[in-house]
């Protein structure tokens, strides 16, 4: 907090969804690897959409108050 106070800037708080982590799927005995397989790539998608709604949250951010790079 006391960089933001810093800089003058409020950040705004990061949507709980995206510090959400994706589990794998689960492995049940008997069934088919590509069951399990397929699964895994559902989970994989999901994890990939979330990192997309990262990447566009902090390219908003930083459109409004300007990259400090």
């Amino acid at each position: 907090m006391k960089g933001q106070a810093a800089a003058g800037i409020a950040l705004p708080p990061l949507p709980d969804d995206l510090r959400r982590q994706e589990a794998h799927a689960p492995v049940r005995e008997g069934e088919p690897v590509i069951a399990i397989l397929a699964r895994e790539r559902q989970a994989l998608d999901r994890a990939n959409a979330r990192q997309g709604r990262m990447e566009q949250f902090y390219d908003d951010l930083t459109s409004r108050i300007g990259s400090r790079r």
